[in-house]
């Protein structure tokens, strides 16, 4: 059967393509639309074709092609742009041809181990995007609440009170907006039984809220795209690891900067609330402490256990018990 492999660079408008076939290199754009999309993918969906489709992970940009690629029996590739950007060595030159053929020659050097994409299902979709314009929202709130400080500068002319309403008036309207969107998020996962009973198991641990879950949820797929609490432990930036060479280059092990932000942010939140409350993980963390363990060192295991009892009970369709033994 004839392999054909096809790489993406996305952008807003446009879809840059790169297509090897027979070891020969073609280019061409295309909108970035449905229909453009679709007319391209057409005329590759045969029996006789082995097609392999890789593109970038640009949010929002890939949500056209993510749409279109469900109806077709592609083996499709969404790779972390650090991953692709590492994987180049020293390179010159940069532009939107150029990316779409390092895109199809890095999913041809590494198809057989990259993860294959799968659809989401419709309601992971809409919590993915009503995630994302919340911490939009949250983002605007936050730069507002920071202008607040610059207002006392305005009262020798008499401004300071009239820009304190404004700003405000508008951090009302976002903190409304936000509500709205959290109340969508949860009847979305309300109308599906497993998420539900997945929320429902995850927020019976210490220290995880409704935000913490919701990002678990949309990160995993429903649990369906991460199964192994350490692979989401690593990707979530809370997992140590060596760092020596020789017997002359050693470092103390720590976490990796290559991280979702993001998810790590909201799992430091969920820990320090954790060890405040009375339950195991504040015992571990005191315990920890008082042996002389770093404070954050001891934070971060937290964090790692946390993301390990959600997981847990996730596969044994199960509540979190205050009296669990820690190992």
């Amino acid at each position: 059967m004839k392999k054909i492999i096809i790489g993406v660079d996305v952008s807003a408008k446009t879809l840059d393509i790169c297509v090897k076939e027979e070891n020969k290199l073609s280019n061409l754009k295309i909108d970035n639309t449905i229909v453009g999309i679709r007319a391209f993918l057409k005329k590759y969906d045969k029996q006789m074709f082995s097609v392999y489709l890789a593109m970038e992970n640009t949010g929002r940009y890939n949500w056209n092609l993510y749409e279109v690629l469900e109806k077709f029996k592609f083996v499709v590739f969404v790779i972390n742009p650090l991953h692709l950007k590492k994987s180049l060595g020293l390179t010159r030159g940069k532009n939107d041809i150029i990316d779409a053929e390092r895109i199809c020659l890095f999913a041809e050097k590494n198809h057989l181990e990259l993860p294959i994409w799968k659809a989401s299902s419709d309601a992971v979709k809409k919590i993915k995007i009503f995630h994302r314009e919340r911490a939009s929202r949250v983002k605007m709130r936050t730069n507002l609440m920071q202008q607040q400080h610059d207002y006392s500068l305005m009262k020798p002319i008499k401004l300071d009170k009239e820009l304190m309403k404004l700003n405000q008036n508008l951090i009302k309207g976002i903190e409304k907006q936000i509500h709205i969107i959290e109340c969508k998020i949860q009847a979305i996962i309300n109308e599906e039984i497993t998420l539900k009973q997945q929320a429902q198991r995850i927020q019976t641990i210490p220290g995880v809220g409704k935000v913490l879950t919701w990002m678990i949820i949309a990160k995993t797929e429903g649990f369906t795209a991460f199964t192994d609490p350490r692979k989401m432990a690593c990707y979530a930036g809370v997992v140590p690891f060596d760092h020596q060479s020789g017997t002359s280059v050693k470092y103390k092990s720590r976490v990796s900067i290559y991280a979702d932000k993001e998810l790590k942010s909201i799992l430091h939140l969920a820990a320090m609330s954790a060890i405040r409350l009375d339950n195991e993980l504040r015992l571990y963390y005191l315990r920890k402490v008082e042996e002389g363990k770093n404070k954050m060192s001891v934070l971060n295991a937290v964090r790692n256990k946390i993301i390990h009892r959600i997981f847990a009970l996730i596969k044994n369709e199960n509540f979190y018990q205050k009296d669990f033994v820690l190992s």
